[in-house]
């Protein structure tokens, strides 16, 4: 097998893995917290409280800056994006109101941006396959 045609042939796969470990990060953060906190005044929050995003930030930096040194960040980025997307998605779509698809549309942009500066920051540029 030619090197071009195995470079070819990893990329795809290389965005399905940074996708499948999103995915399951979402999951193992947030996706087992499906009740909103009611508080004395009425009024509610969650269902997710903070210490979780920022886990889920932390460790999907672990990923993320091991693929941007490695991969092309081109699939680093499309790949977390796509899995946090997805998961979103499947969490969220069960919502009455129907306004998930805003939230959904926010978490594909805002980690379409932070994989993106994660990578650039690193110094890699898309394409080469090698670190920058």
């Amino acid at each position: 097998m030619s090197p071009q045609l195995k470079k070819s042939a990893v990329q795809p796969l290389s965005s399905l893995l940074f996708a499948v470990v999103s995915a399951l990060l979402w999951a193992a953060w947030l996706g087992w917290d499906q009740h909103r906190d009611v508080h004395p005044d009425g009024s509610t929050t969650g269902p997710y409280q903070p210490w979780q995003v920022i886990g889920l930030v932390l460790t999907l930096l672990v990923p993320v800056c091991w693929g941007a040194l490695r991969c092309d960040a081109r699939n680093v980025v499309a790949g977390t994006s796509a899995g946090l997307t997805v998961a979103a998605f499947y969490d969220w779509s069960d919502d009455s109101t129907g306004l998930f698809g805003v939230g959904v549309t926010l978490v594909l942009l805002g980690s379409l941006a932070a994989t993106g500066t994660v990578t650039a920051a690193l110094g890699h540029r898309g394409g080469s396959g090698g670190p920058a």
